[in-house]
């Protein structure tokens, strides 16, 4: 009896984990600014009524849709953006993600990592760091660090109406480009 709890406990501990990602715990810290979009406000973006003739629009709810999770958190503090990046570090460790690119010149270091999806058209999360930042302020405080996680049942194909939508960086849309 015993060894079956051990068994079904062993079994359960993993699915635990994956209510609460690695990165959650930069929301609360006071340096760190965070936006956080769950699956029901995506779900909300889909059900906007959009003009059928325009395809871009029609792409960016497709993919609403489909997204679970987007988590952005930015920092000024370098000790924050320094354990951002080990968290990160860490977390690659463990996933199965694969570098996707990477982007380093005088104002910012970023890097886009890619979890493979339910083919080679998608992905299932999309994780970007950028760090070094210069010069870049939101509201008055300066941007150090970025570290966004894109999770959902992502097509590579439509992510430029996203990054577009969403502003996110245009770097993204080489995501598409994977492979070619």
């Amino acid at each position: 009896m015993k060894r079956n709890i051990l068994i079904v406990l062993i079994a359960v501990l993993p699915l635990s984990g994956f209510s609460q990602s690695l990165f959650d715990r930069f929301e609360d810290m006071d340096d760190v600014t965070s936006v956080v979009v769950n699956k029901s406000m995506f779900n909300l973006l889909a059900k906007i009524d959009v003009e059928v003739n325009d395809p871009e629009a029609r792409d960016f709810m497709d993919i609403a849709s489909s997204l679970q999770s987007l988590k952005v958190f930015t920092t000024d503090n370098e000790k924050i953006g320094s354990d951002m990046k080990s968290s990160v570090d860490s977390y690659l460790k463990s996933s199965r993600m694969e570098e996707l690119m990477r982007v380093k010149d005088k104002d910012a270091n970023a890097k886009f990592y890619i979890k493979q999806g339910r083919d080679d058209d998608h992905v299932s999360e999309l994780l970007m760091l950028v760090t070094d930042i210069n010069e870049i302020e939101a509201d008055g405080r300066k941007i150090e660090t970025v570290l966004l996680s894109l999770t959902g049942d992502i097509d590579l194909n439509k992510i430029n109406s996203l990054t577009k939508k969403m502003n996110l960086p245009e770097e993204l849309n080489k995501a598409g480009k994977k492979g070619n």
